[in-house]
């Protein structure tokens, strides 16, 4: 099972050819600028399209602290995303109160441990939005 930088090469290599099924769910690569660094970084996120967005979960399994990327798109939210092999730069931003129910369900149906990882956490995990830029 790819995990971490190999599944972050072998997705570019092949286009998402090997990466982007996982799990039985699908995955995108975000590439956020580094808060403290300035330099890229690129994790790899289940992923569900949503009307022109596509959302990804800042779950970090539960855990009480948000994820490093989420934090850097809160300081940056100007990302780069793959999806297969169509990359495109997007804006990166939190789902408000109103969106985030429904964006839930559209998650935690392709990886229902979302719920769980809530419910492991104090913090309210959130669900972010990509908009792909003009």
């Amino acid at each position: 099972m790819l995990y971490g930088e190999e599944h972050v090469r072998r997705y570019q290599e092949t286009d998402g050819a090997e990466g982007h099924d996982w799990n039985d769910t699908t995955v995108l690569l975000l590439t956020t600028k580094g808060r403290k660094s300035g330099r890229p970084y690129t994790t790899p996120l289940i992923y569900q399209p949503f009307g022109d967005y596509y959302l990804v979960v800042a779950s970090k399994g539960g855990d009480p602290d948000h994820p490093g990327w989420y934090k850097n798109l809160q300081a940056s939210p100007d990302v780069e995303v793959q999806v297969k092999g169509d990359r495109f730069k997007a804006r990166a931003r939190t789902a408000t109160p109103g969106e985030k129910p429904e964006m839930w369900k559209v998650m935690t149906r392709t990886w229902p441990d979302y719920d769980e990882y809530q419910k492991k956490t104090d913090r309210e995990i959130p669900v972010v939005v990509l908009e792909r830029a003009a």
